[in-house]
């Protein structure tokens, strides 16, 4: 589910996801957004906390912040503008 928010532009939640669903639906939503906009995406997954910095990483968008509450990730994302396409 995406949602927007005063806080942060899109908020997306993919608790129920399992992978690799989590990072392709950061893809899709950092593809939809503009520069310097703000992401914030919770996953249940654990295979998130090594894919999604990964590809940021590759792909040029920051990672602002990232927390676990009991298993629960929360990844605070910002699109940069240098990036490359998906």
């Amino acid at each position: 589910m995406i949602e927007h928010s005063r806080q942060y532009d899109v908020i997306l939640d993919a608790r129920e996801d399992r992978c690799p669903m989590p990072l392709l639906k950061v893809k899709l939503a950092l593809s939809k957004m503009q520069s310097g906009q703000v992401l914030s995406v919770t996953t249940c997954d654990s295979g998130s906390l090594k894919d999604i910095p990964q590809y940021l990483d590759l792909q040029g968008h920051s990672l602002l912040s990232l927390s676990d509450v009991k298993n629960e990730f929360c990844f605070i994302i910002q699109k940069d503008s240098i990036n490359t396409p998906c």
